[in-house]
């Protein structure tokens, strides 16, 4: 095994036994904890998160281990997890939380040794992958699972046949991310305290309608767009007809926020100015936000690229678009037939002007032009 793999494996270990004696933690004499809800009662359920670092949610899996997610969710409900903290991370790789004891300052020196030897193993196929839960274990115990639990930041493949996957995160993997990259200990604990507030068990909502899905070329045409930037505002009108899904792309793009916090980060004179790639944007997306971003196949026409003609950007493959676009500010026929059309200029000619004069190092303004918000008329 990879050393960074065998050093993640021992964090998500608990103290050895004679240190979980010590603090009173004695192996489970009960026998392994079998859950009395059935599996009727456990689907379609999932756990809120709410953390001092934000709020996540995993969605529980009793289909692939219904003791673990009975368990889980007998102490959410008892409200076990509320004022524990996430007593261990690895930056960008796990974090690990649930023990009881961090309840008590009096116990830090035993932290990850509570809450154990409840559950047996429950191994499946489902792979350790970003956004994955499973259940801490002590060593060289793999019927040992409990109260803590670890989520995986990014894919961690090492862990499989080892640990247990009970639930997996639906939403707020940047909180869960954030967490990762708190300040640490040579042992993994955090500097500063992360702790659960609460933990709240309730029913999978319906997933939410896309916007703009079912509509239809003339539906979608009959929107604009006021792109807010630092040095005005400019509208867009739509071509559906002609690029129907290039057009429903932006606006559904524009209506998860995506484009707020990008820039105008190209600019050639006489040319184009683009704007609307996601690595330069001030912060990421969410993971909300990301599921709209997507491969867009080439709707070229007839249109011609004139100044004020809004058109998709694109790599070398002709279906590599996906949110980045440029406003052509002269007449640029060498582009025409090659990048999708998909929208005019409408108002704001005068601003496309200034972003156009704006100073450059290349093709680089030397002063940001943000992108500030896309709002969606009609």
């Amino acid at each position: 095994m990879h050393l960074a793999a065998t050093l993640l494996v021992a964090l998500l270990l608990a103290l050895p036994l004679q240190a979980q004696r010590r603090s009173g933690q004695a192996p489970n004499a009960t026998g392994p904890y079998r859950t009395t809800l059935t599996a009727a009662q456990m689907a379609g359920k999932q756990a809120v998160v709410e953390t001092t670092a934000g709020t996540f949610v995993m969605d529980l899996r009793p289909d692939l281990a219904p003791n673990h997610a009975g368990y889980f969710m007998k102490l959410a409900g008892e409200g076990a997890y509320a004022n524990t903290l996430f007593h261990r991370v690895v930056k960008n790789g796990i974090i690990q939380g649930g023990d009881p004891l961090s309840k008590d300052p009096a116990k830090q020196a035993q932290l990850g040794s509570g809450g154990l030897g409840m559950l047996q193993a429950e191994h499946s196929a489902e792979p350790f992958t970003r956004g994955a839960v499973g259940a801490a274990l002590r060593p060289g115990q793999p019927d040992s699972g409990g109260a803590q639990f670890f989520v995986c930041v990014t894919d961690q493949p090492a862990l499989a046949g080892q640990f247990t996957v009970f639930a997996r995160v639906s939403e707020g993997m940047d909180v869960v991310e954030k967490i990762s990259q708190s300040a640490a200990d040579a042992k993994g604990a955090p500097l500063e305290k992360v702790a659960i507030r609460s933990m709240t068990i309730r029913d999978i909502p319906p997933p939410e309608p896309v916007p703009f899905a079912d509509e239809t070329a003339e539906q979608l045409g009959r929107h604009t767009a006021v792109i807010e930037t630092t040095l005005g505002n400019i509208t867009i009108a739509f071509d559906a007809q002609k690029a129907p899904e290039h057009v429903r792309n932006f606006l559904q793009l524009a209506q998860a926020g995506a484009y707020e916090g990008t820039t105008f980060h190209r600019v050639v004179r006489g040319f184009v100015v683009q704007a609307g790639a996601m690595n330069y944007r001030s912060a990421p997306l969410s993971e909300k936000q990301l599921k709209r971003v997507r491969r867009l196949q080439p709707e070229f026409n007839d249109t011609k690229h004139v100044k004020g003609i809004v058109s998709m950007a694109r790599g070398n493959d002709p279906a590599s678009a996906t949110t980045s676009f440029f406003i052509v500010t002269a007449d640029a026929p060498t582009l025409d037939g090659k990048y999708t059309v998909f929208g005019r200029v409408i108002d704001g000619l005068d601003v496309l002007d200034k972003i156009e004069s704006t100073p450059v190092s290349g093709e680089s303004p030397t002063t940001r032009i943000d992108l500030l918000k896309v709002m969606i008329v009609g």
